[in-house]
């Protein structure tokens, strides 16, 4: 077989071959162009379709308009909201959704938008799709190419119409409070943080004669305030509004008619959260009349100043806070200072050297309380002289007003009252001296007579008082015990502090606790509420416990420990409460005999025993009788409003020929019925009131009495030997008697028998 031999290819072969390789790139190359630009375009289709629906699912209305100006696409809320279709809104169709007086002014606005290529704002009226209009806020930005040409305008509406009702109503706020400022006949200006003007009230400029424009202009303040206070308080007026704070000055405005007037100009700062001014403020006062007076006064003072040199009494005067501005002659000498020197006076450091130490703290209260008031006041004071002594003077301040009721100056005028207090002085020593004399003598308050045995008490009472020791006042009833322990305690330290009497024979034993030591709420039935007792009641002072004798048992023992711990435990709470007291006590009976019957207790009795005082009975201080009778005379017969001139002698001697078992507790009563039933002048006494005891013949009564009380004097004594000084129990004195313990005691006490020597005795 034989084969052909293939030909070599020529030049022009291998050009037709590469011309038809490189057709067949260029045919692959389109297609496969032709391929990724399908495959673009699809990306781009997909991603517009997914920008839409992004754009549409946005709760905002949303648009795209062509580069000329056409809407291109509005986002589905914007369709919701307006109720036009796509069809209706395309293109230009959008303007039937705005409200037609805003299509002008919004067109117009378009329009320079598109020629200026840049971003921008408007508001406008939207017509919703049920008829009403709301204000929205429409911004527009343009999308440009990689060249920077503009393809597209991107923009949004934002609903707005709660912002423009609130503008609106600031707006409405801001022009009734500028009607309001415009009302006021003060003088008003705004200005902004660094106190240029930018708004000024009708008053001002009715004042001024300027325009709104001329009080924002720079040279406002020039215009208005007089040259020489410009200069002046213009570094004051830039140092306080860099301060930032509230300040007032005083200038001279000038009003329309030419003439300059004081006012009173204060400033204000509005701050913001920050703390930053924002605004001042400034309000204007005039004070043209003020300042007059005030330059009255100063031409008045110097011819005040004349006549008050020549006048014997210190004059002072003062300005509005009490500083010392002028003095005369008179109490220049007594300084012994110039003027210059007592300048200031009334600063605390010029009263803490002038006034003497003891009255300081009283003088600057009272002082500056009456300067406060505005009123008239005066004040007594010791006032420092040049030779370094203190004189007493009396001061007297008054007020200067002006017409509109502000105080300017104090006028004081000191009068030299030291003879007057020096007087005084001895006086109250006198008075005092007297007083105690009295109280030397026989008159206790109403402890009445002048017999030894009750001077014996008298004397025990002035010893014990000024201690702070328990008392144990003994004495039969109607003796007037607690007048004993009332005259201790008013001579004592506690004398200015409660003085607490306690009857514990006339308390039910089951309330007595709570009497005396109080209770907490709900400790029992019926306590609705904390109530105090009578130990804390007299917490500081003392506490009198009349018939001690009487206390239960269980109140025995808080009592002892009221005095051994000084505390007490309320009814109801385990709190101890702390109690400063002094504890005095009474009683008719002998608490000895209570103890060995085992009715009382024997360290209560040691601890109440500390110092006793025995008041006697009436019949054993019959020279105090017309004392006590002259005494109560008077006293009933002021509360009856009679006056007797004299005392039956006859019933004088039936009183001190009576036994008086009660006392003068009976006496008292006696006295007063008769006071009631007596007529005329004369007191008297009904003869059969005492005739039980009256005696016919005094001498035999007394001689028998005498016989009597001796005999049943050794009956008792002999009782008491046998029982060893014991009065009450089963072997006491009383029951070998057949006597009540109760009688058996006030016998012993009656004939001053001494129970105590019989004590240890035993029969032979």
């Amino acid at each position: 077989m034989f084969y052909a031999r293939p030909r070599t290819p020529d030049i022009r072969d291998l050009e037709l071959i590469e011309a038809a390789g490189h057709i067949a790139r260029i045919a692959i190359e389109r297609h496969r162009s032709q391929e990724a630009l399908r495959t673009a375009l699809d990306e781009i289709k997909n991603s517009e379709t997914k920008l839409r629906q992004v754009i549409d699912t946005i709760p905002t209305l949303a648009w795209c308009n062509l580069p000329a100006g056409p809407v291109e696409f509005l986002s589905k809320p914007w369709h919701q909201y307006t109720g036009l279709s796509p069809e209706e809104s395309l293109g230009w169709g959008w303007q039937a959704a705005f409200h037609p007086e805003d299509i002008p002014r919004l067109m117009e606005r378009w329009r320079e938008l598109l020629v200026s290529g840049e971003p921008g704002e408007i508001e406008a009226r939207l017509r919703r799709r049920d008829g009403a209009y709301r204000w929205f806020l429409i911004r527009h930005e343009p999308f440009r190419d990689e060249s920077g040409k503009i393809t597209r305008w991107y923009g949004t509406s934002t609903d707005i119409e709660a912002l423009k009702q609130t503008q609106e109503k600031l707006r409405e706020e801001e022009r009734e409070l500028r009607q309001i400022t415009d009302a006021i006949p003060q003088t008003i200006v705004v200005l902004d943080p660094s106190g240029a003007p930018i708004y000024a009230n009708q008053a001002t400029l009715d004042y001024t004669g300027l325009t709104a424009k001329d009080v924002v202009a720079p040279t406002f303040r020039e215009r208005i305030f007089h040259p020489d206070d410009l200069e002046s308080l213009q570094g004051e007026r830039v140092t306080a509004l860099a301060r930032g704070l509230p300040f007032e000055v005083e200038q001279r405005a000038l009003r329309k008619d030419g003439q300059y007037r004081w006012f009173l100009i204060r400033y204000n700062p509005l701050l913001d959260e920050r703390g930053n001014v924002i605004r001042w403020y400034e309000t204007g006062t005039d004070i043209e009349h003020r300042k007059q007076a005030e330059n009255k006064l100063r031409q008045d003072e110097r011819e005040l100043r004349q006549l008050i040199d020549f006048l014997p009494q210190h004059v002072l005067v003062l300005d509005k806070d009490g500083a010392l501005l002028q003095a005369n002659k008179t109490m220049l000498d007594y300084k012994g200072c110039t003027l210059e020197e007592m300048k200031g006076g009334g600063t605390s450091e010029r009263i803490k050297r002038d006034i003497h130490p003891d009255d300081l703290d009283k003088v600057q209260d009272e002082r500056n309380a009456g300067l406060s008031r505005g009123m008239p006041f005066e004040m007594e004071k010791r006032l420092l002289g040049k030779d370094g002594q203190f004189r007493w003077f009396l001061f007297r301040y008054n007020p200067v007003f002006t017409e509109s009721g502000d105080i300017v100056r104090w006028f004081a005028t000191a009068t030299d009252i030291e003879d007057r207090k020096q007087a005084e002085d001895r006086m109250r020593n006198e008075a005092v001296a007297l007083r105690e004399q009295i109280d030397r003598d026989s008159m206790f308050e109403d402890i009445v007579g002048s017999s030894e045995v009750l001077g014996k008490v008298l004397r025990q009472i002035a010893k014990v008082a000024p201690s702070d020791s328990t008392v144990l006042i003994l004495g039969e009833t109607g003796t007037g015990k607690e007048l004993i322990a009332r005259a201790i305690h008013k001579r004592s330290k506690r004398a200015d502090r409660a003085f607490i009497g306690v009857n514990c024979a006339a308390i039910p034993p089951s309330l007595i606790a709570s009497e005396l030591f109080g209770h907490e709420k709900g400790a029992f039935t019926g306590a609705t509420q904390r109530r105090l007792g009578r130990f804390e009641s007299a917490n500081g002072g003392t506490i009198f416990l009349d018939e001690i004798g009487d206390l239960p048992p269980e109140i025995q023992v808080a009592l002892l420990r009221v005095l051994q711990e000084r505390e007490i435990e309320r009814v109801g709470s385990s709190r101890s409460i702390p109690v400063d007291v002094r504890v005095l006590a009474a009683t008719y009976r002998d608490l000895s005999a209570l103890v060995d019957e085992g009715k009382f207790r024997e360290d209560l009795l040691y601890r109440l025993n500390v110092v006793p005082i025995e008041v006697p009975p009436l019949r054993d201080r019959m020279a105090d009788i017309p004392l006590l009778v002259e005494y109560f005379i008077d006293r009933f017969g002021k509360r009856a409003g009679k006056k007797f001139r004299a005392i039956d002698r006859r019933s004088l001697k039936a009183f001190q020929a009576y036994g008086w078992p009660g006392n003068v507790r009976e006496l008292q009563n006696v006295i007063e019925r008769a006071v009631i039933l007596s007529e005329g002048e004369t007191f008297s006494v009904d003869d059969t009131w005492l005739k039980r005891e009256l005696r016919s013949s005094p001498k035999r009564a007394a001689t028998l009495n005498g016989a009597l009380q001796k005999q049943e004097k050794e009956l008792i004594e002999a009782a008491l030997a046998e029982c060893q000084g014991r009065i009450a129990g089963r072997s006491g004195a009383a029951t070998k008697l057949g006597l009540p313990s109760r009688t058996l005691d006030s016998k012993i006490k009656r004939l001053k028998i001494n129970v105590y020597r019989f004590k240890g005795s035993h029969k032979s």
